[in-house]
Formats: structure tokens, sequence, C-alpha cells
């Protein structure tokens, strides 16, 4: 499926600056996402890509040390994300558009979850960067949610008087205790922890998204395509639920899996991390709470269930300097919109479990007016198990380091995953010497699991592979000349983006 990310202007003109609880925001249409191809690249080799129209690559391309699958392409031109919703009753219903990106953004931005924020002075687009596009998942992403309340009036009716209604109003026992475990306790603890992040290029556009401590040397958790617009000469500050604010800096960022981390200047010392719960142990139909900033709306909490696990997303921003982002993302129908992006996805526990980083959306027109639509359900975050370990890693590093198997593959959806029968710009489909060739893989065998995982498409495999470390031995299942087979592969690795 493709997914929308959230992020700056998905799955991916400074927004408005985030308020503190008390004080309402103002929203900005998030931009539109871009739906990737199902071109055929180059998954895990270890080089680049070449740029598309619209996806980062085109297919068949790949780079030396890069993960064994490429990226997929985006066709040019973005779905419109706005119009009529659909009429009640109607069915089949129109297909999903392209899900995006979770952050805001504006200014030649794509969507993102969030709401940009408005600049001092309006500038004009000069062709920014594009709405932050998801590849596997056909769905819109966006980040954030919008709630109401239903209140009543009691009136009690005074049979002495001369037809006057008495409205009463409730009487409470003294301070209201929450037993703990409850959202607003969860909430409680999580809000001081969790910041709403700006970031600004050094062209003037950017956008909102949120993140959450992570430690308490100050580095921040959040997604890559948050702050992407700041990590070349760009501002990024943080502001808290308590309204202080922190100029910021970004330590490492990884593309490929959508994770960066930042970490603020002059930090408190009294920052309280997050606790990390274990991902694995997620069950279908635990319950989730969400925390972020939909539409500039900072400091909002959501709450729902894991609709389910291990659910292949692809995202790009849809620029052609883009390369697409990958997960095996929980499923969540809590509210996310715009801005929630980099937001924690917690369990009633408290612990954070995900970052929320995509939803599929409708092609309706969004809250408030805006182009993009808001949540119906359908949100993913990367499971925290995996963006523990990337994170690390940025802090330790400042790059990313994924794991390859050394093959080129095909990004169309189907029974699984064909290795090509060259790889990009004429190489070898299958590196010589490499995991796959160690393993006996040849080009034209198609990979149907990878270990208890079934494999459908290209970019499948490479969000299966991603869960992974470098070194890791995995069991795949492939068919050749119609006959089943099975090798063991062990993981190579690629560092860095490029």
């Amino acid at each position: 499926m493709s997914t929308e990310n959230e992020g700056t202007a998905v799955p991916p003109a400074p927004s408005a600056p985030p308020v503190p609880v008390d004080t309402p925001a103002a929203s900005v249409p998030p931009e539109q996402g871009v739906s990737p191809g199902a071109d055929p690249v180059d998954p895990h080799r270890g080089t680049a890509p070449s740029q598309g129209p619209a996806y980062p690559q085109e297919p068949g391309v790949s780079q030396e040390g890069a993960p064994t699958a490429m990226l997929p392409p985006v066709p040019s031109g973005a779905p419109e994300a706005a119009g009529p919703a659909p009429e009640a009753g109607a069915w089949p219903p129109p297909p999903p558009t392209t899900p995006s990106y979770a952050s805001g953004g504006d200014g030649g931005s794509g969507d993102v979850w969030g709401s940009s924020y408005q600049q001092p002075a309006p500038k004009p687009k000069s062709g920014g960067r594009g709405g932050l596009v998801a590849a596997i998942l056909v769905a819109a992403l966006v980040a954030g949610g919008v709630g109401g309340g239903i209140g009543y009036w009691a009136a009690d009716r005074n049979d002495d008087s001369t037809g006057s209604t008495t409205v009463a109003a409730s009487q409470s026992g003294g301070d209201l205790k929450r037993d703990p475990g409850t959202v607003a306790t969860v909430a409680a603890t999580a809000l001081p922890s969790t910041v709403t992040i700006e970031a600004e290029g050094s062209n003037g556009e950017g956008g909102t998204g949120t993140g959450f401590v992570f430690d308490t040397q100050g580095h921040i958790l959040t997604n890559n395509h948050v702050v992407a617009e700041a990590v070349d000469s760009g501002k990024l500050s943080a502001t808290f639920s308590n309204g202080k604010k922190y100029d910021a800096e970004v330590v490492g960022h990884a593309q490929g899996y959508d994770v960066a981390v930042i970490k603020l200047k002059n930090a408190p010392n009294d920052l309280k991390p997050l606790h990390l719960g274990n991902s694995d142990e997620i069950a279908v139909g635990d319950s989730t709470i969400a925390i972020g900033a939909p539409f500039g709306l900072s400091n909002t909490v959501t709450t729902g269930i894991i609709s389910a696990k291990n659910r292949p997303v692809a995202s790009s921003d849809g620029s052609a300097q883009s390369k697409a982002s990958y997960m095996s993302a929980l499923q969540t129908d809590a509210s996310i919109n715009p801005g929630n992006s980099g937001g924690p996805l917690l369990d009633a526990n408290g612990s954070v479990i995900g970052i929320n980083s995509a939803i599929q959306s409708s092609s309706g027109g969004g809250l408030g007016g805006t182009s993009q639509s808001g949540s119906i359900g359908l949100g993913f975050a990367i499971p925290i198990n995996q963006a523990k370990t990337v994170a690390q890693q940025l802090i330790k590093t400042g790059k990313p380091v994924y794991p390859v198997i050394g093959a080129s593959v095909s990004l169309e959806e189907g029974t699984g995953a064909k290795i090509t029968e060259q790889g990009a710009s004429g190489s070898d489909a299958v590196t010589p010497n490499g995991p796959a060739a160690k393993a006996g893989l040849k080009p034209g065998d198609v990979i149907t699991k990878l270990d208890d995982r079934v494999i459908d498409s290209g970019p499948t495999l490479i969000g299966e592979i991603w869960t992974h470390k470098p070194g890791d031995t995995v069991k795949l299942t492939y068919t050749r000349d119609g006959k089943q087979q099975t090798a063991e592969v062990t993981l190579g690795q690629r560092e860095g983006d490029s």
C-alpha cells in the first residue's frame, strides 16, 4: 500500500508555531501528496537508484551498499486531495488516495503530518518539497485528530415558580481522582515529554510535526520527514506542553526508515524520557493513545486500538530528489492527522510502542476547508523496537545502517518479489559474492516468504528486511521454474542514505 507521511507539507513556508495547551493554533492546509508507481527497483543493492519524474528513483536503479531493493518511482503529478466526500451508502466506495506524511508544511511542500505555520511575510512558492507520498499502502496518510465533545444541560422544573426553568450545576464532592491506567492519567504523564517541532529550511519553507523525549541528554525522537527541510542550514525548534521553547539541531536522520533524532540546545536538566515498550508483544485489539499537533493543534490526545500489525507501507515526498521510506507498520484507528507525524503511539500503560508516521485518507476535502483530508481511522506507526535501534545508531554515528540481501527486485505487487533480470544501470541483478548470491538466488527467482512473513511485492520485502539487523540470518522461500525452494541468507549492510 502507499501512504502519505506526516511532516513538511504524505507517505511525505513555515507553519503556525505551536501554542500552549490553553491557546488554539491556526491551521494551515497541508499540501498534497504524490502517488508512487510500481516499477522495478533495486531494493537492497547498496547504490541509490536514479531519480524518476515524481518518485525518488527510477525503476531498476541501484547503488553500491544500498538496500537490496530500490525505492519505487512515483508517477508525475499529484492526485487531488480535495474534493467532495463520497455519498453515504455509495458502494463500492471510490478508491482511496495515496497516503501522505503526518507533518504539516507549506510553501511548496507536500502533505505533511501537521499544519504549516504562517510566515511573517508571504513568500511565493518556489517549487519546494513535494507532498510526502506513501508507496505500498494505496491511501493518503495524515496526522492528527480533531475531537468533539457532547455535553448536556440538566434542567429541573420548579413547580412552585411561575414557569421559570432552573439549570442545575453539577456538584463535585471534592477533587476528582483517576485510577492509574486511564487515558487521562497516561496523557498527564506523557504530554510533558512530548514536543511540537517547527522546521524551516533555508528557503523559508517548512512545517510542523511532533517528537518526544528519548533520553535525559536532550535527544528527541521524531520522523525524518518532519525535520528534512531543516537538515541543511535550516532552523529547528521544539516547544513543550508548558510553552517552553528550545532551539534544536539534527543529530542524524534515516530517510529510508523515516526516523530522525534532534537534540535540544541548552536542554533543561529535568527531562523525563518516555518509557519505551516492546512493539513485538503488541496484539491486535490492544488500546492505543496518540499524541501530536494535528493541523497545528499542539498537545492533542486521541485514542483507538491496534487494528493490524506488519502492514507494509512505503512513502515518499514525491519530489524527484527524494527516496522512499519503508516500514512494516503498526496500524491503528486512533485519530491521526497532519501534524501528528513523529509523535508517540502509546499503549494503555503509557509506554511508547510506535512513532506515528502516516495515514490513509479519503479524497474529500480536509478539515477546516483544507485540501488534505483528515483521519478516517487508518493510521500507521513505525514499531518502536525498530525506531529505537535506528535512533541509537544515529546518536552514535550520525548515519543509518540498513540490512541488505544484495539483489534487485521488481516493485510490482503480485505473488511475490521477483529478482529482476538486470540491475540498475546495467549492473548485475544479484550482487556477485553478495548475500543472495552466496545463498544461490538467481535472476527470475520470485521470493514469496521471509521467515513466516508472506511477501507479495518488492516494497513488502524491503520493509521486512529492514526490521532486521545486518548479520541476521533469515529464511527466504522462493519459486524457480514453478518449483518452491528455500535458502538461508545472512544479511549484509549499507551505511547511509546515499
